[in-house]
């Protein structure tokens, strides 16, 4: 009898110690690479609402952005080791914990947003996240976006790939941007992101590329006179979290915060297209010359530099990627 009653305790202190935990409120720290006003910071809000609403106000957020706790590869590296809570970034330094990442910075992979969205939210996204967590101890929790990527110069509108030739571009911190940049004539050299603004005004490097809606925030305008509608890579900005802080969390948690992230993703992705498609006709306005040069002849170029990351990246990976048609 006496057992059964010491079971009996343990049981109900086991329920309530549970019930407890699913009931601990907190409050997690994300970090951003842009501004509140960005398409990023649009996606990271309405995940931060959705928390707080799903959760009954136990569950919140407290952005920090510009990189307030670091360059982005400081910030992935940091939620791993569980001094960062969570962070949006770019797929930019992600390559260098697990090759397979590097498909986002080969060129001309997606052919448009509904190409790159269905290619992520299928099975292939699931694959690459749980690589990222294996090899980073960082879980994707959404596959946000940055967009479409588009070059910005200082030196003259790009009508033709020859036009490229020479300008001093910087790329991410990426073998793979280094080769394709230089196969489209740049004299190319990676860059931190938070030294990129200040090369381009003191003239160190003359050319850049982001997103339209990154581009804009960055006030890229005022050190860049041509805009360049390359549209050679599809970025994503994956919202992640920690590994062991989100298995730390209780069962209930752990899909509140999934809910969270699932609710808003479509939002932030309509931000970012809504912005793209309204922000060109504002740097116009700002004083930038937009080009739409024929882009047959830049795929043409870059062509050596998919053949040659294929087999590091996975060759099953890129053919996937390419050529993946959305279920009917």
């Amino acid at each position: 009898m006496r057992n059964c009653k010491i079971t009996g305790i343990t049981a109900v202190m086991a329920l309530l110690g549970s019930t407890a935990m699913a009931q601990e409120s907190r409050t997690f720290d994300v970090s951003l690479p842009l501004g509140p006003q960005s398409h990023q910071a649009v996606g990271v809000h309405k995940f931060g609402e959705e928390l707080e609403r799903l959760s009954e106000g136990r569950l919140k957020i407290r952005p920090h952005y510009d990189n307030a706790l670091g360059a982005e590869r400081e910030v992935v590296e940091g939620i791993g080791l569980g001094l960062i809570d969570m962070g949006i970034t770019s797929t930019g330094p992600m390559g260098g914990f697990t090759n397979e990442f590097l498909l986002f910075d080969l060129p001309y992979i997606f052919r448009d947003h509904e190409h790159a969205h269905a290619f992520l939210d299928s099975e292939h996204g699931e694959t690459l996240a749980q690589r990222l967590e294996d090899a980073a101890s960082v879980k994707i929790l959404a596959w946000m976006e940055n967009g479409f990527r588009y070059n910005t110069n200082s030196v003259r509108p790009i009508k033709t790939l020859e036009d490229m030739r020479g300008i001093k571009h910087r790329t991410q911190e990426s073998s793979v941007q280094v080769d394709t940049w230089t196969a489209l004539g740049a004299n190319a050299a990676p860059m931190a992101w938070t030294e990129v603004f200040t090369a381009l005004q003191q003239g160190v490097m003359e050319s850049q590329e982001n997103p339209i809606p990154t581009i804009y925030d960055v006030k890229f305008h005022e050190v860049q006179d041509y805009l360049n509608m390359t549209q050679h890579v599809y970025s994503p900005a994956p919202l992640m979290i920690g590994a062991q802080l989100f298995a730390s969390l209780s069962p209930e948690d752990q899909a509140i915060m999934l809910e969270a992230a699932e609710i808003a993703t479509p939002v932030q992705r309509e931000a970012s297209r809504e912005m793209e498609e309204r922000l060109v006709g504002e740097l116009e306005t700002l004083g930038m010359e937009v080009t739409y040069p024929d882009l047959a002849p830049f795929r043409e170029a870059v062509q050596p530099v998919i053949a040659k990351w294929k087999d590091t990246v996975g060759t099953e990976l890129v053919d996937a990627a390419m050529n993946f048609q959305a279920p009917q």
